[in-house]
């Protein structure tokens, strides 16, 4: 398929179910405008046996995945991570990323992360962005700002490219040191593929945040191959 101007229409597929807490098919909705504007031809599943279509995977350009509380079999994960291996990007946010899959090690390696523990309460938290990243084009121009939300602890992979961290104090922790510093954005390479992972995101109020909604539509795009 050819663009209006002769160049080839990229092509997203949004991967959304799971955990209905996570709103999905409103989280994803919400970017999909987006999308569409930047030239995407979209496509939307429901249903993970999408993954083992190595056809479409290969000729897709974006995968955003909103997807809590899953489980992959080893042909869908095979599918996705060797498509991503290949060169399609990967973007999501939240739990829909790294609070699912946690039975298919690859998955996790893929996009460096592995939700643990946030505290019960919503937290107002300042997220940093990374002053030795602030010329990347995900956060450039964006300051530092505050969400009331979950405070995601994680296991992350010191190959990723950390654009935003946060600050965990040992009372919200339930660690017996000082405070320690968790990233909050971070991109990555997988192959030739790109991922894309913001924290933030549990409601539809967070995402909607001005800096949290820029950051994220920014990072979907430049997942994209």
């Amino acid at each position: 398929m050819r663009a209006p101007g002769g160049g080839r229409v990229r092509r997203a597929l949004i991967v959304r179910g799971g955990w209905e807490g996570h709103v999905p098919v409103e989280a994803t909705e919400l970017f999909r405008p987006r999308l569409d504007a930047a030239g995407f031809d979209v496509t939307v599943s429901d249903d993970l046996d999408v993954y083992l279509d190595r056809d479409l995977l290969a000729a897709t350009d974006l995968v955003v995945q909103c997807w809590s509380m899953g489980t992959l079999t080893a042909g869908q994960c095979a599918g996705l991570v060797s498509a991503v291996h290949a060169g399609t990007g990967f973007a999501g946010w939240h739990g829909g990323v790294v609070a699912t899959f946690g039975d298919s090690p690859d998955y996790l390696r893929m996009v460096g992360g592995l939700f643990l523990f946030h505290p019960p309460d919503f937290l107002r938290y300042r997220v940093t962005i990374a002053p030795e990243q602030g010329d990347h084009p995900i956060v450039a121009g964006l300051a530092d700002f505050d969400v009331m939300s979950e405070q995601y602890w994680m296991l992350t992979d010191p190959l990723n490219t950390v654009l935003a961290t946060t600050t965990i104090t040992p009372e919200h922790g339930g660690h017996g040191g000082g405070p320690v510093q968790m990233p909050v954005v971070w991109t990555r390479r997988w192959g030739a593929g790109k991922v894309f992972f913001s924290a933030i995101g549990h409601r539809m109020a967070d995402l909607c945040d001005p800096a949290v909604r820029t950051l994220t539509e920014r990072g979907l795009l430049w997942a994209s191959r």
